[in-house]
Parts: C-alpha cells; structure tokens; sequence
C-alpha cells in the first residue's frame, strides 16, 4: 500500500483535505522564490502588527508579544533556521504558522486585516526597493568607471562607426563618456519609478479593503513607505504592470551594457585592435591554445537580452487579465526575480573589468585612415567658403578617383571640434556632477528606508538582506 505523504500546511483549508497533485501543481516552485521574499514578509508583518495596534485591534500586550515573536522570527531568517519548508505553501504560510505554534492565539491575531494578496504585494514592494537601491548604486559604479577611463583616455584618437563602417574620427574618451551618459540617463528615471514603489498596498486585503477601522498611514510609516496606495483596488491592477515596470528599467540598463559589451568585443578582436582584455578576465578554448575569449562580454550582451525576456514575461502573463486578483500572479515572481538578479550580475561584473581594459593608442590611430578623415576636408572647404553640398560633391569624387586626404594632428582634430559634448569638449565634470547627484538620492533613499526596518527589528545594526 502507498503511503500518501501529508499535504503542505495552508491558510485557506483548515479542515478539508485537498488533492495533494492539485497542492502540488499550484504551487509549483512558488517555495523556492518565496525564500527570497520570507524576510521581507517577516518585516511585512511587523509594520501590520504596528498598524493594527494604531487601529485599536491589538492591546498593548497582545502587540508587545507578537512584535517580540515577529522580531525572533526574523533573527531565525537572517541563522536559516526559518525557512519556506515542504510543510508550507509559501512565505506567508511558514511565517504565520511558526509564530502560532509558538506563540499560539497571539499568532492566529495576525492575519487579522490583510489577505495574502495584499501580503504578497508589500513583501515585492519592500524586495524591491532593496533591490532598486543596490541596482541604482551599482549603475552609479559603472558609470564611474566609464568616466574614469574616458579621463584616462581622453585623447586618443580612434574611428567612430555608422553602419559598422568608418565613419568620421571618434575617441575612447567620447565613446567611454557616451556609455556613462546613457546609463545616466536610466538612474535619473529611477525616482518616477520609485515613487510607485514606495506606497504601501496594506490595507487593500484581496482588493477591496476590509471593514475594519485601519490606519493604513501608520503601517506605511512604519514600514518606511512615503504613502499608501489611495485606492485599494488600485493594488490588485497594479499587479504585474508594477513588475513589468521595474523589468523594462532594469531593461533599459541593459541596453546600453549590451552595446558597450558588443564594442568590446569587436573592438577587441585581432582585426580591430583597439582594446585589449586582461588575461585574467578572459577564457581560453579546450583546443586551440592561442585563444583569449571575451565570454563575460558575450555573457552580459546575451543576460541583457534575457533581461528583456523576463520583462516580455510578465507583460503576458498579467496584461490580459479582468480587475482583481489572479493566481496567475504567482508566476509574475520568478521572471521578476530572474531578471532583477541578472541586471545585478551585468552591473557588478562590468564595474570590475572597465577600469582593466587595455588601449592600443598606436593601433587607434593608424586605423584613422583617408576615408575616415573624408569629412574633416569637406569641413576644410567649408570654412575655406565653399557650400557644403558642393564641397561634398568634390570630396566624393575626389575620393573615388583615389585621393586620400591628409590627417590633421591630433591636436587639431580636437580643437576643431569643441562643440558641447564633442570630442574637444567632453565635459565630464558634469557628467561627474549627475552622478553624485544620483549618490546622494540613494543615500537618503536608503537612510530612510533602512531606518523603519531597523525601527521594526528592535535596533542593533540593520537589516541583513
């Protein structure tokens, strides 16, 4: 006879007694990605805990006693002995179930107030702020490595490419430079998405609130967040569209390590020159022993594209759903998790090979040939009084006919081009300012947050997360 193994503790069937396939198929992996929300339900339930006792629902004792139960719970998540077990359904299940064994009627206060559906989305909304910080701060990294190493390379001269063909004179600094700008330009996005971020969904319960008299604010407050989200069945849309945002942010970091990454690549390679990888950095072939491969460049370009994958994900699973809740949620998780670790992984690698790569200045140069400089002559006749069109009739026919113009000096091509933001001009100073500008958010930002947890936790040195 087989034995039939014991079914996983609930919060919803308390004396039934489901089909365990039916317990196993809607769960799925939903233990293993929870883990990485168990602290933060944890948190989750110590701002409820203060706002039910705001509310008048919980006496000072029941609140003293269940906030230091909630506050061990937490000490046994950070030592691993608190874990999302095979006995449980999800985060939610394990933490509730541990307080009330131990704690017993105190324990079963706790869910008074709240659904999990509401729980679930506080537990995302505190990852990710956590998650959006270290991102935010690992961009600003990056970017200081690409501003370190276009000061370092300023004026070394090299081709800029349209079409993957030589196009007019470029530099390492501009080029380094432009990369910086563009993961600028995503950071500073940040505080629009993180004001959606920062609103407490508690309160909202499955999406329609409850009637009971909470004081939303003061769980808010207590949990760090700058707000509520007004509308409680506000929460339950944003499910998914919340996800998807973060995913196409983390996208648009992406983008621009792909394309640098893909420089590198080329750039590095035997027929170009240009750059050179560290031997450290670099893999080699089971075979051909001359091999110095750039992996971890091609491994950003293809995380990058996973990145977009994981946010094309989520679009499809939430954008096609009526109002209110859906277990289809539950798979919005592991796309969200997968492509936010992944946009960790591409930043903290390339803040670390940047500041390596090598420079062949000679090779820059010598690859600044006739056809490169052809622009530079029509700009001579230019300036010289000949309308442009024409000049560039002559240039091209010249060039056909096999002429090859003269490189200027380096100190001329930077001279004539001293345009904002040219090659003569780079300002990085201020590009340099944008980046403490985005420091300095993100150490209020931090402050603020890390301040309620600790706040919650008791004390001591912070949150280990």
């Amino acid at each position: 006879m087989t034995r039939r193994r014991s079914s996983p503790r609930t919060l919803w069937s308390p004396s039934d007694d489901p089909d365990r396939l039916m317990l196993d198929y809607t769960v799925g992996e939903d233990r293993l990605w929870d883990m990485r929300l168990l602290a933060w339900d944890v948190y989750g339930s110590l701002g409820h805990a203060e706002g039910l006792r705001a509310s008048g629902l919980l006496s000072a004792s029941a609140h003293a006693r269940l906030r230091a139960a909630l506050r061990r719970a937490l000490r046994e998540v950070e030592e691993g002995v608190l874990v999302v077990d095979l006995v449980h359904e999800d985060a939610h299940s394990a933490v509730e179930d541990w307080i009330t064994q131990r704690h017993g009627v105190d324990g079963e206060r706790l869910h008074t107030g709240r659904s999990r559906n509401d729980q679930v989305a506080c537990d995302i909304r505190l990852y990710l702020k956590q998650q959006l910080l270290d991102l935010h701060e690992l961009g600003a990294d990056v970017a200081d490595a690409l501003l370190a190493f276009a000061r370092q390379h300023r004026d070394v001269l090299w081709p800029g490419y349209t079409h993957t063909r030589r196009a007019m004179p470029s530099s390492v600094g501009l080029w380094a430079a432009a990369y910086a700008e563009g993961l600028l330009d995503t950071l500073e996005s940040l505080p629009a998405l993180w004001t959606r971020v920062d609103r407490s969904p508690l309160g909202s319960a499955a999406g329609y609130g409850v009637p009971l008299p909470l004081d939303r604010e003061a769980t808010a407050r207590a949990l760090g967040f700058a707000a509520v989200e007004h509308n409680v069945a506000a929460v339950q849309l944003g499910r998914g569209k919340l996800e998807a945002a973060v995913l196409a942010w983390c996208g648009e970091l992406g983008h621009d390590l792909a394309r640098l990454s893909a420089d590198v690549i080329l750039f590095s390679a035997a027929e170009y020159g240009y750059l050179h990888l560290p031997a450290r950095l670099a893999t080699g072939s089971s075979i051909m022993p001359h091999k110095r491969n750039p992996d971890l460049f091609e491994l950003t370009r293809a995380r990058a594209a996973s990145v977009h994958g994981d946010h094309a994900a989520v679009v499809q699973v939430a954008s096609r759903l009526t109002g209110g809740y859906h277990r289809d949620f539950q798979l919005v998780k592991e796309p969200l998790f997968r492509g936010v670790q992944r946009t960790r992984e591409m930043l903290s690698m390339l803040a670390v090979a940047i500041p390596t790569l090598g420079v062949d200045a000679a090779r820059c140069a010598s690859a600044l040939t006739g056809d490169a400089l052809a622009t530079d002559e029509v700009m001579h006749r230019v300036e010289a009084g000949v309308p442009f069109r024409r000049a560039y009739r002559d240039v091209a026919a010249e060039f056909k006919a096999g002429a090859r113009f003269p490189a200027p000096s380096r100190r001329d091509m930077l001279a004539r081009r001293r345009s904002t933001g040219g090659l003569g001009n780079l300002g990085l100073p201020a590009v340099r300012a944008r980046v403490r500008v985005r420091r300095t958010w993100g150490r209020g930002e931090r402050r603020r947050f890390e301040s309620a947890l600790r706040r919650l936790a008791g004390g001591g040195p912070g949150p280990k997360l």
